[in-house]
């Protein structure tokens, strides 16, 4: 199912014009979940990050035990080809992705053998700068790389996701946040979360259950660069209650303000519109 419009498709050496066809029923990623995305984001005519967001994808196909068939250049290369057949000022969702074609022993293990790799771009609006979002806490958890593939930008972690996200709707809530193993703060349901105290951002240190973004990198060195002091720590639920403001980070809006978490309230800040300010300004004083 598409999530945006005017979409183009590179697959097997050529782009496509929509939503193309490019797995195939009996394809290991079909049935057994073997695939790995990874997301980056053209806005206001800039492409942030995006060399690390295509470099990513294969650290994440080979968490996956996959073989990557394109280098982190080829796939930006890819990328930028496709963005050329956009019309000036479109925000568009950059999304390359592996998954395992044939099957290896028990079908199972994916096979020592070139996966499928496409590359798709999709028209989505960025959020207006106004756009906040309610939070409340999931009962579900981040798992552990003994028990799931954390360590990659992989599909099969999504499903859980979807368990927060519907839990959070049906509270009347927009997004979750969500425990590690041990109970502590990780994330969202979506993305990856700071919390501002007396002029001094905090943020969970990656612990390797929760993917800790590229944006959020960004956003760390930006603010660090700028004088302020970020903390990547660990975090409990009742520090959210204690903040003075808080904003959820990722590749789709770059900043999210949060209004409210369970019964605390908040109000968007000036370090919410301050990370935000600073990213734009570092996107463009970036080579392109």
């Amino acid at each position: 199912m598409a999530t945006g419009t005017n979409i183009r498709t590179w697959f097997e050496g050529q782009w496509h014009e929509g939503d193309a066809y490019v797995m195939r029923a009996a394809d290991h990623g079909a049935w057994l979940g073997s695939g790995v995305f990874d997301g980056a984001r053209l806005a206001h005519g800039l492409v942030p990050d995006l060399d690390l967001h295509c470099a990513r994808v294969n650290r994440s196909a080979e968490a996956m035990m996959l073989t990557p068939s394109h280098s982190g250049e080829e796939i930006e290369a890819i990328a930028r080809e496709g963005l050329k057949l956009y019309s000036p000022g479109s925000a568009v969702y950059i999304r390359p992705m592996y998954w395992a074609i044939e099957g290896g022993l028990s079908a199972i293990l994916p096979a020592d053998a070139p996966p499928g790799f496409a590359l798709c771009l999709e028209e989505i609006p960025m959020p207006p700068e106004d756009t906040a979002v309610s939070l409340c806490r999931s009962s579900f958890r981040r798992p552990v790389l003994e028990t799931a593939v954390v360590n990659a930008k992989a599909g099969a972690l999504y499903p859980n996701n979807a368990r927060m996200l519907a839990e959070a709707r049906a509270r009347g809530c927009h997004n979750a946040l969500v425990a590690d193993a041990l109970g502590n703060l990780a994330e969202s349901a979506t993305s990856n979360v700071f919390l501002v105290k007396d002029g001094e951002v905090f943020t969970p240190i990656p612990n390797g259950c929760f993917l800790a973004g590229i944006t959020r990198a960004r956003h760390i060195a930006n603010l660090r660069a700028d004088g302020v002091t970020v903390h990547e720590t660990v975090l409990t639920f009742a520090d959210v209650h204690a903040a003075d403001e808080v904003f959820l980070s990722g590749n789709m809006a770059k900043v999210t303000p949060v209004t409210s978490f369970e019964e605390t309230e908040f109000r968007p800040g000036p370090m919410t519109a301050r990370s935000r300010q600073l990213y734009w300004d570092w996107a463009a004083a970036s080579p392109l």
